[in-house]
């Protein structure tokens, strides 16, 4: 028999860190939760990632920064992104008043 989780369990109010947590995981694809408190990306630190990714809001709020077109996406509960491989981004900004709650799938071979 299956093990129930919930993906809103053992979240802290706050945390000095991102929090991740792989939830499933195989060769072709990886689910996380990812916990947010106000972390953002450095300055000069891109995101170039071997998979794709598609990024989902559950809970909190964000922005993604794009290096293509400088472009920026404000994220809240029940926003997605597909984020293609080897298309750089950064986290520019996440609620620090509550958590942000990520689920993000990394599928595809890495290239």
């Amino acid at each position: 028999m299956s093990t129930l989780r919930n993906l809103f369990a053992e979240i802290p109010d706050s945390s000095p860190q991102e929090l991740f947590a792989t939830l499933i995981e195989n060769p072709d694809v990886r689910i996380e939760r990812i916990v947010s408190h106000g972390q953002v990306s450095d300055p000069d630190f891109w995101y170039d990632q071997d998979q794709h990714e598609w990024v989902l809001v559950l809970k909190g709020s964000a922005k993604l920064r794009f290096a293509e077109g400088d472009q920026i996406v404000e994220l809240g509960p029940g926003d997605f992104v597909e984020i293609p491989a080897h298309q750089k981004h950064r986290v520019e900004w996440t609620a620090s008043d509550e958590p942000t709650v990520w689920l993000a799938v990394y599928y595809g071979k890495p290239s």
